[in-house]
């Protein structure tokens, strides 16, 4: 795809560049709550993880950290729309009979061989007659590159309208998906992009003469229905990505659906969301007509291969010492440092770094884009320990991370203990088969309670560690 077919100006795309930067998560100081008999730790709070983080921020910025694909382990599970047909899965991007301009194109991104999701959904997407997909996919399984591919192999370039559309959930992440058609395009000069995204005006009564068109919803809908850029009765794929964040976005679900239902009969339809709430399935179900449905089955998280213990404090500053105790033994691998809000976390690592340790600081006050770059230190070992808020690890994963220090307990807005939290931030050390290693700092009665129920909760013990016996730590550590 040439580079003359970006539809926007310098300016434009400074801008575009400019909002990516701000984009930020929302993640707010949290509120002690009232003092009920005596005082209470932080971990009492209402912790962060209940202000409704950004999704539209954190799928960009697992975009902006994806430097390849995931080695995902889960399995994939396919729902035929005709339970009758043969089940066609590809190892090759050679047995999909691309055009040789698209097969050069997905060679040139890096791409050797189909990923797990690419493996089902590709040939379900290039067949004919085309088929309607639901599909569930996380960032990094290749999911952009396999709807991208789909949209490139449906366009006559001889015919000058728009026959592809693709709406994302935000502007920054329309850009993103842009950025794939035209690396995946490039040697297929003939087929042109246009983004339907504030900022890109047209003259009125213009009709668009671009194949591909990918924007927002809010756009989309007015270049289909009061504008009339476009003609969507001549649209012959239709995609819907990030369907998660779409519902979460004020006005886009009711959007989404006006721009469907103008859509012809005919038209391939297909939806991409990481995650399948059921708001999520109901609004898919609702927008894709006679799907093929792909699913990951979520690999079992499991707490059998780390080791897990706790430690006994009597405030904030005694489970500083204790953490300092212990530092020398950890960073032999590499360790998160889970705080309750990002008041703590900023006070931790500037006590760490007076103390000479260096350590990187993933804050909700951080830009997407200064985020991703602290997140790619640590994942390259120029940091070996990383600080950070529940809110602001959501979905990253650090495969080389062996060891999780919980400085506070995870604990829901009502204090209750997050067990699904506690699962996620320590399962990240216990992955393929390596041994992990837990810290749990306690420093009140009540952490010990929350303690007590994780540990039932799991029928799981949960050892008190002596932080002078470092050699235990660094047996397991290393």
């Amino acid at each position: 795809m040439a580079t003359d077919s970006w539809a926007l100006a310098v300016d434009e795309q400074e801008a575009a560049a400019e909002s990516i930067s701000n984009l930020q998560l929302n993640e707010k100081e949290d509120k002690p709550k009232s003092e009920e008999n005596g005082a209470k730790t932080e971990g009492e709070q209402k912790t962060e993880d209940d202000d409704k983080e950004d999704k539209a921020a954190q799928s960009l910025l697992n975009k902006l950290i994806r430097s390849n694909l995931v080695n995902t382990t889960n399995q994939v599970e396919v729902l035929q729309r005709d339970p009758n047909s043969p089940l066609y899965s590809v190892k090759s991007f050679e047995e999909l009979r691309l055009k040789p301009p698209l097969l050069q194109g997905v060679y040139a991104m890096g791409f050797n061989r189909p990923s797990k999701i690419q493996e089902n959904a590709l040939p379900m997407m290039l067949a004919e007659p085309p088929q309607n997909l639901i599909a569930q996919s996380q960032s990094g399984t290749g999911k952009t590159a396999a709807f991208v591919l789909a949209m490139l192999s449906h366009v006559d370039p001889s015919n000058k309208w728009p026959q592809c559309l693709c709406v994302s959930p935000t502007y920054e992440l329309a850009l993103q998906t842009g950025k794939v058609i035209e690396q995946m395009g490039k040697f297929y000069p003939e087929v042109k992009l246009m983004y339907a995204i504030r900022g890109n005006k047209l003259e009125r009564g213009m009709k668009l003469q671009e194949q591909i068109v990918i924007g927002t919803p809010g756009t989309v809908l007015d270049w289909c229905q009061k504008l009339k850029f476009i003609d969507p009765k001549k649209i012959k794929v239709f995609v819907l990505d990030e369907a998660d964040v779409m519902i979460a976005t004020q006005g886009h679900l009711d959007q989404s659906i006006r721009i469907q239902r103008m859509l012809p009969k005919t038209c391939q339809m297909l939806l991409f969301s990481a995650t399948f709430e059921e708001t999520v399935w109901n609004f898919a179900k609702r927008i894709i007509p006679d799907p093929n449905i792909i699913k990951l089955k979520r690999e079992e998280e499991t707490l059998d291969t780390i080791k897990q213990y706790y430690v006994v404090c009597n405030s904030k500053e005694e489970k500083f010492q204790a953490l300092c105790n212990i530092y020398g033994a950890i960073t032999i691998a590499q360790a998160m440092i889970f705080c309750h809000t990002r008041r703590t976390a900023g006070w931790l690592a500037g006590e760490l770094s007076k103390e000479g340790h260096q350590v990187a600081l993933l804050s909700g006050e951080m830009q997407v884009e200064q985020r991703a770059a602290v997140i790619q230190r640590f994942r390259e070992g120029k940091e070996k320990v990383l600080v950070t808020t529940n809110v602001c690890a959501r979905g990253i994963d650090v495969e080389q991370v062996s060891v999780v220090i919980n400085f506070d307990l995870p604990v829901d807005k009502d204090g209750n203990p997050d067990n699904e939290t506690y699962l996620h931030r320590i399962g990240r050390t216990g992955r393929f088969g390596k041994r992990g290693l837990a810290i749990n700092m306690v420093d009140s009665k009540f952490s010990m309670n929350i303690l007590n129920r994780i540990q039932e909760h799991f029928n799981k013990k949960i050892e008190k560690l002596d932080t002078d016996d470092l050699d235990e730590i660094e047996k397991i550590a290393n």
